[in-house]
């Protein structure tokens, strides 16, 4: 099959989430406390339908298994996983593991390295990135002692920032923020701190706080912010982090715009505008709120309208 994949997006309710996945998406969200869209996924714990085709009706897992010659990877299970993210809360402090120990101590659970792109941020708006502890001792005892204003290191955003967040990074997002998630294909948290929150039972929720002491880098690191933007014709690309894990790219669309062919899969999401895909002689309409992946080989393919896009490689 030599056409886009389109794709259905499974949603999860959270503690934090709200109504804006609906309100600037058009999703059918389930309930008003809908805090993630799995838009683009093979995880067992959501995965996505895909939409047209041959392979209407697939499990995203089952398609990468049953043929591999659309994406052509090394990886034995699909490795990337897109999400969208309405914090209508903030959300819990928390940290994730590397590949090694998430293999290790999470039945080989992939680690989870991630990244943000900030699709709308309410004015005041903060993340957690970071913390100012200088060893595991004094991390501990900050936590202990829950001296969290001095400890989590708080970044203000808006709308069109980027964050890189490797595993080891403590972190969190800030009520007020809606983002688009690149992330290795990982369900594993670590929760340092939830601020005493109860869920809908009455009950605290857990904290791991001993794998979170083991797992946090210390010193924090920060990889200096390094864009590559790329422009011609009818698009400007502009490429936020290249490595191991993933490549994330935002492309703008403003006119038509000719892509070569594809040398490996790409996963696709319309994070607004409206405008087409022309490739292989057919069209396919694109609209914000779609996620699609791109299997190897398509195109070369033609872009057309007003769009933005994020786009994500292995």
């Amino acid at each position: 099959m030599n056409q886009p994949i389109f794709l259905q997006p499974v949603f999860q309710e959270r503690i934090w989430g709200g109504t804006k996945l609906k309100e600037l998406f058009g999703y059918p969200i389930p309930n008003d406390h809908t805090g993630e869209c799995w838009a683009i996924s093979a995880h067992p714990n959501g995965q996505s339908i895909v939409k047209n085709g041959p392979y209407q009706g697939m499990a995203l897992g089952e398609l990468w298994q049953a043929h591999p010659e659309l994406f052509r990877s090394d990886s034995a299970v699909f490795p990337l996983l897109t999400k969208l993210l309405d914090a209508s809360d903030d959300l819990s402090v928390q940290v994730h593991p590397d590949d090694e120990y998430a293999g290790k101590h999470e039945n080989g659970e992939l680690g989870k390295t991630e990244c943000w792109y900030i699709v709308d941020a309410e004015p005041g708006a903060a993340i957690i990135y970071g913390h100012e502890a200088s060893s595991k001792a004094e991390l501990a005892r900050m936590i202990e002692n829950g001296q969290w204003d001095a400890l989590l290191t708080r970044v203000p955003v808006k709308q069109g920032d980027f964050f890189y967040v490797p595993s080891g990074t403590i972190h969190a997002l800030g009520r007020g923020i809606v983002v688009l998630e690149t992330q290795q294909s990982s369900d594993t948290t670590y929760r340092v701190y939830d601020y005493d929150r109860q869920d809908k039972d009455g009950s605290k929720r857990v904290l791991h706080l001993a794998k979170a002491i083991e797992v946090t880098t210390i010193p924090q690191t920060y990889t200096p912010a390094s864009y590559q933007t790329l422009e011609s014709e009818g698009i400007v690309i502009t490429r936020f982090v290249s490595n191991s894990f993933f490549t994330v790219e935002k492309w703008e669309v403003t006119g038509r715009a000719q892509l070569p062919a594809n040398e490996k899969y790409t996963l696709f999401s319309v994070i607004d505008g409206t405008g087409s895909l022309h490739g292989q002689g057919d069209e396919y309409q694109l609209n914000k709120g779609d996620h699609l992946i791109l299997p190897v080989d398509f195109g070369p393919y033609e872009l057309g309208g007003k769009l933005t896009v994020i786009i994500s490689r292995e």
